[in-house]
């Protein structure tokens, strides 16, 4: 059977907390949900880490930490994906436009760099560009980037460029060419999200054709539209993300868990004669880092 790599992106960093009581908020219980979905048959763990009293994303190293430590030390084996996008909330205000509103938080490329560079995750997240993130602007500008990208081909931990629209996609590029990337590219479509790349196949067929030759690809769609792009991309050949970063029903009306949706989309995938990769075979075949 052909094979994917299937990654559960289990918090993410939105207002979802209060819409969910299935989307995990301490450590523990982020961990405990990227086990779960472990078991469930997710080849991958994507991470972000929120403040347990605030439920609100937390950039602090040491939930981070703990997160990847409760992960290494279960008997679950799992890569573990961290997030690289940081702090690059621009919240506008008219009042203080240089200076944003409630909200804004910016973080150096260092800053974002520092759970990557101090706990060695086998891969990790790179946001090839800024975009109009509903009302909020992220910020991620190409010099940063620049920087980002090789504190990261320092560490030796592998990026999944991700690309919420064309142009991303064109910078990822560019990195590759420049030599900041290392083996052979691996490149995420991030579709569906305002106001970036439509969540559509025309989209997803727009972008894959323009990737270099040696790349590999992922694609996720948010909402109601996570199912059936995982599916679509899976068939044209992409590897698949589902999770409740992105989406937090089973069904309409229903929420879901992250183990819940990992379960769901592997048996959708089986039924049209795909499997999942098994985190050792990934490793190999992506070229990871090995974690002791």
């Amino acid at each position: 059977m052909k094979k994917v790599l299937l990654t559960a992106a289990v918090t993410g960093a939105g207002d979802t907390t209060k819409k969910s009581k299935y989307v995990p908020v301490t450590p523990k219980e982020i961990a405990d949900s990227a086990i779960a979905s472990a078991k469930a048959g997710a080849t991958v763990a994507h991470i972000h880490a929120r403040d347990p009293q605030t439920g609100w994303i937390s950039h602090d190293i040491e939930h981070y930490r703990e997160i990847v430590d409760r992960i290494r030390d279960s008997d679950t084996d799992v890569i573990i994906n961290i997030t690289a996008g940081g702090g690059g909330d621009f919240i506008p205000n008219l009042d203080t436009p240089a200076a944003g509103g409630n909200g804004t938080l910016i973080q150096t490329p260092e800053e974002r760099h520092q759970p990557i560079g101090e706990l060695l995750p086998e891969m990790c997240t790179l946001d090839c560009g800024s975009v109009n993130f509903g009302d909020m602007i992220y910020m991620s500008p190409t010099e940063w980037l620049r920087q980002q990208a090789k504190l990261i081909q320092d560490s030796g931990v592998k990026p999944e460029m991700e690309c919420f629209d064309t142009g991303h996609l064109r910078f990822a590029k560019q990195l590759v060419e420049e030599g900041l990337i290392d083996g052979d590219p691996m490149f995420q479509f991030c579709l569906g999200i305002p106001w970036g790349a439509e969540a559509d196949v025309e989209t997803m067929l727009y972008m894959k054709n323009r990737l270099p030759e040696n790349a590999s690809w992922s694609a996720f769609g948010i909402g109601r539209m996570q199912l059936p792009i995982a599916l679509q991309t899976a068939l044209l050949g992409g590897n698949v993300r589902v999770g409740l970063e992105d989406n937090l029903y089973l069904e309409k009306g229903v929420l879901a868990s992250n183990e819940q949706l990992v379960d769901k989309t592997a048996n959708m995938l089986y039924q049209n004669g795909i499997t999942m990769m098994t985190p050792a075979e990934a490793r190999e075949y992506y070229g990871l880092r090995q974690v002791k």
